[in-house]
């Protein structure tokens, strides 16, 4: 009888080990195959924003075997405000370098409507045409002969499809600091959480924030930050397929999956060491029917200056 009961015990425990190996069997299964889809999603959406564009006359592009630990980089981020029958035009223009041994990114924004030297254009306009009469390329181009920098990486993003992020992660918190308004949209001062439709019209207002385009500047990279602290939720897992699909359609980029794991990985270091540049010197003039930003040629070499010798360059 005692004989009985021991084997019916063990019976008992070894069934009751095979569920709980089961169990774990099951949940490893589970993640294996949730990370495979995801994976997969991503590299659908990394062959998407690598697209098919081919950059001319940009001969400092990464190459597809640079890593980003070694050596001080370049990226230049556009926001695009793409509309219905128009090329699109850059109504952000930023440009970050990174220097990995100093543990440091520079970023510099462009204001749209700064009067320039067009790069394979021949012509004089606001440098947020250059996207318009070029793409990416002729954008690349101009920028590089504004700043005498080589621009190594580029990230092209459709603001509009892009905020619908924003979304897909339940809104972000802000800490606006002035009390805006624009249609039927109104921004207090102080943590205001926006959806996407709200991000979009945050980002873009000029007329009524006193700081013109810098203001606007100043809530781009408000918006970016939010996104990038929001990317630090463990959350974010459940919602990456969404996000890919986001990025898939609306970024378009230059860097490899192994390029953005060494971003990934780089911006985990330098969080918290960012140093805003901005072109505060110039004046507005009016030339022909349009206005333009005539940027301060002593500031825009002071600064070129820095960002040289923050690459290395």
């Amino acid at each position: 009888m005692d004989n009985n009961l021991t084997r019916t015990a063990k019976r008992k425990k070894s069934i009751k080990k095979k569920r709980i190996l089961l169990g774990v069997l099951f949940v490893v299964f589970i993640g294996i195959a949730w990370a495979g889809t995801n994976y997969y999603s991503f590299k659908k959406a990394l062959v998407k924003m690598n697209g098919s564009e081919v950059i001319k006359g940009a001969t400092n592009m990464a190459t597809s075997d640079q890593t980003l630990h070694l050596e001080p980089f370049s990226v230049l981020l556009l926001g695009i405000d793409e509309r219905e029958n128009d090329n699109g035009r850059t109504d952000t223009m930023i440009v970050a370098t990174v220097n990995p041994d100093l543990g440091t990114i520079k970023m510099l924004s462009i204001p749209r409507d700064s009067r320039v030297d067009i790069i394979g254009n021949d012509s004089v306009e606001k440098i947020n045409h250059a996207y318009t009469r070029g793409g990416v390329s002729m954008t690349i181009n101009t920028v590089e002969h504004l700043l005498s920098i080589p621009i190594h990486y580029y990230v092209a993003v459709n603001m509009e499809g892009f905020l619908s992020i924003i979304d897909v992660v339940n809104g972000i918190e802000i800490n606006n600091d002035l009390d805006l308004a624009h249609g039927k949209f109104s921004f207090p001062k102080g943590e205001i959480t926006i959806n996407g439709e709200e991000a979009l019209v945050f980002s873009r207002i000029r007329y009524g924030d006193p700081r013109g385009d810098f203001g606007r500047q100043v809530r781009q990279k408000q918006l970016l930050e939010a996104l990038l602290s929001e990317a630090k939720n463990p959350k974010i897992l459940l919602q990456l397929n969404d996000i890919f699909k986001v990025f898939g359609e609306n970024v378009k980029m230059n860097f490899t999956a192994s390029q953005l794991r060494d971003l990934q990985k780089l911006y985990g270091k330098l969080d918290g060491k960012i140093e805003q540049l901005q072109f505060e010197n110039g004046v507005g003039q009016t030339i022909g029917k349009y206005w333009y930003y005539i940027l301060d040629e002593e500031e825009v070499k002071k600064v070129s200056e820095e960002l040289g010798q923050h690459l290395g360059v």
